[in-house]
């Protein structure tokens, strides 16, 4: 305190406290610039976020909007992110659009809504889904669950041609690695019930669903289980007595196959 008095009591220390003091300030000052540049450097600091690139229908599942890039990601300054804005396709996956979206505009989590088990958010362009009416034996039923993948076979008498006006028994593998979308969880008439009906949802594409549809028609489906993973896709074959009997090839069932529909 004392060296202060001292430096006041004369014109020059009183100019070099003046000097510290404005050193200080400007210090101070350039310390506060530095923060402030450093915060506005991360407002303005993009952040890619989400942007749809046509219009996302409101309905539209968020699986579907992944799968065809309806999105692409933009970095925008972080001061113009909305609120709840998405920057991870992933938070898309299990919800559906509330609203119309417009191209240019941010997908945010308010865009979309949880939605439950919706057969609908599980089809994507060509998929559809077909209710197949099966049997407790045929359609395993208790014991297919959704999730799980399945052949269709089916089996049905060949009339025609040559006339040939009896009926031939053929079975065939319409159908490899189906999808199941739902399933009960058994048949609702209890044990024994082996007749009662009950309806497996498989997810095919539309010449398939003609298939199965014609199959259900006019003959009888079976589904057989498989991994969900890992079992490969395998050339489908037809069986007939003579394919079980006495071990016909199948190019040569194939033959007899298309003579009985009257073909060549």
């Amino acid at each position: 305190m004392q060296v202060m008095q001292k430096m006041l009591s004369t014109r020059g220390g009183t100019i070099a406290l003046g000097g510290i003091a404005a050193l200080m300030a400007a210090f101070v000052l350039l310390l506060y610039l530095n923060q402030y540049r450093s915060s506005v450097s991360a407002d303005s600091e993009p952040v890619p976020v989400l942007v749809a690139k046509t219009l996302i229908e409101k309905g539209m599942p968020g699986d579907v909007v992944g799968v065809k890039r309806l999105f692409q990601s933009d970095a925008t300054p972080k001061e113009q992110v909305r609120d709840g804005a998405i920057t991870d396709p992933s938070t898309l996956r299990g919800r559906v659009a509330v609203e119309d979206i417009y191209p240019g505009q941010q997908l945010t989590v308010t865009d979309f809504a949880g939605t439950t088990d919706a057969i609908g958010a599980k089809l994507v362009g060509k998929n559809r889904a077909i209710a197949v009416p099966v049997d407790s034996a045929r359609g395993m039923i208790g014991q297919v669950e959704p999730g799980d993948r399945v052949d269709v076979l089916a089996g049905f008498n060949v009339v025609g041609g040559a006339g040939m006006g009896q009926g031939r028994p053929v079975t065939k593998v319409i159908m490899q690695n189906a999808l199941v979308l739902d399933a009960p969880s058994d048949t609702g008439a209890g044990v024994g019930a082996t007749n009662q009906t009950a309806n497996v949802v498989l997810r095919v594409n539309r010449n398939q669903a003609t298939e199965i549809a014609w199959a259900v028609d006019n003959g009888k489906v079976w589904l057989l289980l498989r991994p969900r993973a890992g079992a490969p896709v395998t050339k489908p074959g037809i069986a007939t007595a003579e394919s079980l009997l006495v071990g016909v090839p199948p190019v040569a069932v194939y033959g007899q196959a298309r003579r009985l529909l009257g073909g060549r």
